[in-house]
């Protein structure tokens, strides 16, 4: 096929849609993004990108545009609601900043960054207010694939060789083409904000206490973002959030309640954790392929998200669009996506299921101090071990 018959539509334009279009577009296809919103945008406070995701950017060409609205620094441990270190991570030891090195980033940022390159890049044309309403998967080699979308305008439909289904863990898509496979409440609620500080310490530091992870890292010279993890009934309405996160966090050491004391009311947001717990059965279903919370929404506490988001926009374009503009076969390409994405996100979500059993998800009493005492004794070196497999991974 020449490039000019070569078309994707990518259903989202989060973090995992719009990087998926550069990537496409950097191997030669036509896009279109189909965003529900009205103007493309990221909700959210701040996140941590790994080094996997940073190996990400940069097969995207975008490492050194993140850096310039990131800030760099280290993942420093594990501390209990006393501010007693649980794990350490001595910051001197070139073997473990190699695993512990993050960027801090402010949601909004890194999306404006992926929102330009997607802009700029050939053949992506972007389309807000497109509430996708039908995806005919089609079938590869065969019959195209269809997506339908409405907007003000009226209903639209299009045939195009691939679908990229990048619309969040509640993915329409997903509900279309996997209806059995559904978002679950995880049973904690999280807040967020990011405050004005340009004194503390930047690097991400979390705290475990009964049934809560508190963590904090710096996004930039003057910002910090914070999170504030924990079990909640679904659904739950705290008359003033605010005053909620200031009683929850009451006995943590006195640079969380500083934290959240500096915290505006308008900076805090609030919102219930839902992921998928066996991801779907397949990333690909005919001509659709799923990537980022469509596919693998984890819990948090495995700090993946966008990291593995980027990975999966990398994958799309380097896996499935460049074979196949080459004359490879789709049917094979799309198979080779399944089997690299696949194992490696589930990977990624049992981990952060270990993290919060081990972490928040943690009850009170006696369970609080046996924890502790077995984080403590556990070798430094083995816990910045165990994080290698997910970090150092290498674009294919």
């Amino acid at each position: 096929m020449a490039s000019d018959q070569l078309t994707a539509a990518v259903v989202g334009g989060g973090i995992a849609g719009l990087a998926s279009a550069v990537a496409l577009a950097q191997a030669g296809w036509r896009v279109t993004v189909l965003e529900r919103a009205p103007v493309f945008g990221e909700v959210g406070a701040g996140l941590a990108t790994t080094g996997n995701g940073m190996t990400a950017l940069a097969a995207l060409g975008l490492d050194g545009a993140v850096r310039a609205v990131g800030y760099q620094t280290v993942s420093a441990g594990f501390q209990d609601t006393r501010g007693r270190w649980l794990i350490r991570i001595p910051d001197t030891k070139p073997e473990f900043r190699a695993v512990t090195t993050i960027w801090g980033l402010q949601r909004q940022r890194l999306h404006a960054v992926l929102r330009e390159a997607a802009s700029a890049a050939a053949g992506v044309e972007l389309v807000t207010g497109a509430e996708v309403t039908g995806v005919r998967p089609g079938v590869p080699g065969g019959e195209p694939a269809a997506v339908t979308w409405r907007t003000e305008g009226g209903e639209h439909t299009a045939g195009v060789e691939l679908v990229v289904a990048a619309d969040g863990v509640r993915s329409s898509v997903r509900a279309q083409l996997f209806p059995a496979v559904r978002p679950r409440y995880s049973g904690s609620t999280s807040w967020r904000a990011v405050i004005s500080d340009p004194v503390r310490d930047g690097r991400l530091v979390a705290v475990w206490g009964p049934g809560a992870e508190f963590g904090a890292l710096r996004v930039s010279d003057t910002e910090i973002y914070w999170y504030g993890y924990f079990r909640n009934p679904e659904g739950s309405v705290f008359a003033d959030e605010l005053a909620a996160a200031r009683d929850r966090f009451a006995t943590h050491p006195s640079w969380v309640r500083g934290l959240v004391e500096a915290t505006p009311a308008g900076q805090l947001m609030r919102h219930d954790v839902y992921h998928l717990p066996a991801g779907l059965p397949a990333y690909v279903c005919g001509r659709v392929v799923f990537a980022g919370d469509a596919a693998h929404a984890a819990l948090p506490t495995a700090g993946q998200g966008a990291a593995s988001a980027l990975e999966d926009a990398v994958c799309v374009g380097r896996m499935i669009a460049a074979p196949v503009l080459a004359g490879a076969d789709m049917a094979a390409a799309l198979t080779a996506f399944d089997a690299a994405r696949r194992p490696r996100c589930q990977r990624i979500a049992r981990t952060g299921a270990m993290v919060a059993r081990m972490g928040a998800d943690v009850g009170g009493g006696w369970r609080q101090a046996v924890r502790n005492t077995l984080v403590r004794i556990a070798p430094v070196g083995l816990v910045v071990k165990a994080g290698q497999p997910i970090v150092r991974w290498s674009a294919p």
